[in-house]
Formats: C-alpha cells, sequence, structure tokens
C-alpha cells in the first residue's frame, strides 16, 4: 500500500505543475478567438500542448472552471457550452 500512495504523490504533483500551463494556453486561446465553443476549445488546448504532454479532458475542464471563477471567461448567457473571453 505504500508504493502505491508514492505512485501517487508524483502523478499529484505533476498534474499541480501542468495546471498553469493548461491556464495559459486556454487564456491564449481566448484572448486570439474571443468566443469559443467547449469542444472547439478542449480540442486546440489538447494541440497546443500536445508537444509538451498529452492533457485529460476532465483537467482542461477544470482549468476552465478556475478561469471562469476568477472571471477571465464567462459562459455566453444564449449558449452554456460557448465561453466568452473576458479578461
Amino acid at each position: 500500500k505504500e508504493r502505491e500512495g508514492e505512485k501517487r504523490d508524483p502523478r499529484h504533483k505533476v498534474d499541480e505543475d501542468r495546471k498553469p500551463q493548461v491556464e495559459a494556453a486556454i487564456v491564449r486561446i481566448m484572448k486570439s478567438r474571443k468566443l469559443l465553443d467547449h469542444n472547439i476549445l478542449i480540442t486546440e488546448v489538447t494541440e497546443q500542448l500536445r508537444p509538451r504532454f498529452l492533457p485529460d479532458p476532465g483537467m482542461i475542464k477544470k482549468r476552465i472552471e478556475s478561469l471562469i471563477e476568477r472571471e477571465f471567461l464567462e459562459r455566453d448567457k444564449a449558449d452554456w457550452r460557448v465561453y466568452k473571453y473576458l479578461a
């Protein structure tokens, strides 16, 4: 059981280190596009980060939610699957 814990720690650390990279990619894409559908944003973030690592779509979604909470992005009022760049 100790080995399982050892495996989780480095993985958790790597995920923590990648959060700013994922957020930076989201902001770069949204800054240039201003308005983007969820699936297209996920695809573009994945493509942009592919040379470094393959981001998990769940992590991208969590980072999008974090950026919404910090008011960098907002959901479109007419279509909740579309994001608007605010900052």
